[in-house]
């Protein structure tokens, strides 16, 4: 069953999410007061000020004993210092005003602070400056539950340097990415409105990890309506869900317990082929997936160059490790796989090059692609 929705209707027809729903403030029009704290900060400064002028031009003290002097008639502590010369008749009619006027200022300011904090204000703030902290992030990838499988990918992605925000209703998955730094937005991951407010057009790839396959359905039918050409990984728990889920959109479906078994037989047979990219990521060495683009005008003169004739390894430095080539007669539009390609390898629009080197080789043939590269993604550690 998917959770419900977090959302409250509008009489317009529309739907706000969770987090901005709480940031609401009835009791406090922004428009007409954009400060409310302007006011009573004010008064307090200028009454502060005044007083300190007045005692310098009646008794004839500097900046610092006048100032002390207001400080300790304000905060009601008196004064008795042996430093400060004893007051004039003008000056105690001064602090006789200054604590009549302080204790009505410094009471005003105090209950002013207290309402804005009840009413919601600094909340609101606090809101604003997130919903800014989203609208700029870039590149980034959205993670969709923060469970013991998301928890493990949040921290894949953060040893990996990789800008990460977390989609979460549940308080103590929330608290506890909170605690591990990371950036949470609280808001049902299954609806439009949130994927939108989490940057969908500017991410980098999607991670549903939610623990129903029906949710990481909505989720990748809603990213994939919203942004067709967005990386979509998703978590499934059978068999079914993962064939729904392919046919939803997701580029990619995983699931624990398939993939847990395939590693523990594999490195049974093969530990060194499973560990080598753990190996690698201990290195200055990088994996990442280029994706040529399906125009053949793009592509140029390397639109049917073989690997030999490009030399890429040469005037790179980087490895080419595998090219993926879709097959149209195939109705499924399945493609094939070419490990360790031969120099006769020939590129062709829509092949996916999959790339071993550093970031500065990796970067150098990405610019030699040029416009034949219309997607990077870096493949994980």
């Amino acid at each position: 069953m998917l959770p419900q929705p977090l959302y409250r209707k509008r009489s317009s027809g529309g739907r706000t999410p969770i987090w901005a729903r709480r940031s609401r403030l009835p009791t406090l029009p922004l428009r007409r007061s954009r400060h409310p704290w302007r006011r009573p900060l004010l008064a307090l400064v200028a009454i502060v000020n005044l007083a300190a002028l007045a005692y310098r031009i009646s008794e004839g003290w500097n900046w610092g004993n006048a100032y002390w002097m207001v400080v300790i008639t304000l905060s009601t502590m008196g004064f008795s210092d042996a430093n400060t010369p004893p007051l004039s008749a003008s000056g105690r009619i001064i602090t006789t005003l200054l604590i009549v006027g302080g204790l009505v200022v410094v009471q005003l300011t105090i209950q002013g602070f207290l309402s804005l904090n009840e009413s919601g204000y600094f909340r609101q703030l606090r809101e604003q400056r997130f919903r800014r902290r989203l609208q700029h992030m870039q590149n980034h990838v959205i993670l969709c539950g923060y469970g013991r499988i998301g928890r493990e990918i949040a921290e894949q992605l953060t040893r990996e340097g990789v800008p990460l925000l977390v989609v979460e209703t549940d308080p103590e998955s929330r608290d506890a990415a909170e605690e591990r730094g990371l950036t949470v937005l609280t808001a049902d991951a299954t609806l439009d409105e949130t994927l939108l407010d989490a940057g969908i057009h500017q991410c980098r790839a999607l991670v549903a990890a939610l623990t129903s396959n029906a949710a990481n359905l909505y989720v990748v039918l809603s990213a994939r309506g919203l942004a067709p050409r967005c990386r979509l990984i998703a978590r499934a728990d059978s068999e079914e869900g993962e064939r729904k889920l392919r046919q939803a959109g997701a580029d990619q479906v995983v699931s624990p317990y398939v993939a847990g078994g395939r590693t523990m037989a594999a490195t049974a047979l093969r530990p060194l082929a499973v560990n080598f990219m753990e190996l690698l990521s201990g290195s200055d060495c990088e994996v990442d997936e280029f994706q040529l683009s399906d125009d053949p005008r793009l592509l140029g003169d390397l639109n049917g160059s073989t690997l030999a004739e490009l030399e890429l390894r040469r005037r790179t430095g980087a490895l080419v490790l595998a090219v993926r080539t879709s097959d149209p007669q195939h109705q499924r539009g399945e493609s094939t796989l070419i490990a360790n390609p031969g120099g006769e390898v020939r590129l062709a629009p829509g092949q996916l090059l999959v790339v071993m080197g550093s970031q500065t080789q990796l970067a150098s043939f990405a610019d030699l692609l040029g416009p034949a590269l219309v997607d990077v993604a870096e493949m994980p550690g």
